[in-house]
């Protein structure tokens, strides 16, 4: 432990930033947090360093550690892209769903103003987080009412007994919503790498972040884009199956 304290006493911030980050490429999350947290000490103005921090608590699951990191980041920068995915990621991990969906929305959105390519990692954990709030509802209102049914007459059990269907979990499934906007396809379309989106989403990707394909990241036009009525027909029928749905 003193040979560790002695090789990092006379670095600088930047230095022991890089070391910070050879140490997590190493998987040694405690010794990268001490390295983080020297940087800081030396240089409190550099919100990737609180970043860093924050995504070695992450993967030690210290949610609140990483809460506090984030936001600690974000106050100095509001823009950061990381700040409010790893926030995010930790407040999903902490059940505050309505608040970790805002901090990764506003991730995935500043990543395409910022043209930055994360691949899928900030749309999985998207969609993750709304398929988990959605979760949490449906347990709710399923509870909701089998109470409500406990506490009325047979008669009125009689009645509620007939949306015994209505009371099973509602699902819908990840194909059956775009890739941008994580809503219910309405006007899907088919791009030539065989990615289907809603078209208002796609054209507005197209138009303000660059002409490429999101998820591929190959050259796209709007000419390109072919609705997809095969997936209009599934998500039509659907619907019409589930008219809880139009809400989700």
């Amino acid at each position: 432990m003193s040979k560790y304290m002695y090789s990092t006493a006379n670095l600088s911030d930047k230095e022991l930033k890089d070391q910070g980050n050879r140490l997590f490429s190493l998987r040694k999350y405690e010794d990268a947090i001490k390295c983080y947290s020297k940087a800081i000490i030396k240089n409190p103005t550099v919100p990737s360093y609180f970043t860093n921090r924050a995504l070695c608590h992450l993967k030690m699951k210290r949610w609140d550690a990483s809460c506090q990191d984030c936001r600690r980041a974000l106050d100095m920068d509001s823009a950061l892209v990381k700040g409010h995915f790893f926030l995010g990621q930790a407040l999903l991990e902490m059940e505050n769903y309505d608040e970790a969906l805002k901090h990764l929305q506003r991730a995935h959105d500043l990543a395409r103003e910022q043209k930055l390519n994360f691949g899928d990692d900030i749309a999985s954990q998207l969609r993750t987080a709304r398929k988990k709030r959605w979760n949490f509802q449906e347990e709710k209102r399923i509870a909701q009412e089998i109470e409500l049914m406990d506490n009325n007459t047979s008669e009125l059990n009689a009645l509620f007994a007939k949306i015994d269907e209505r009371r099973r979990k509602r699902d819908v499934p990840d194909y059956l919503c775009g890739k941008i906007s994580f809503e219910i396809l309405r006007e899907p379309v088919i791009t030539p790498s065989g990615i289907t989106y809603e078209r208002k989403d796609i054209e507005e990707h197209l138009q303000r972040v660059g002409h490429f394909d999101p998820v591929t990241r190959v050259k796209l036009t709007q000419d390109q884009l072919i609705p997809n009525f095969a997936m209009k027909e599934v998500v039509d029928s659907f619907l019409q199956e589930n008219e809880w749905a139009l809400d989700y």
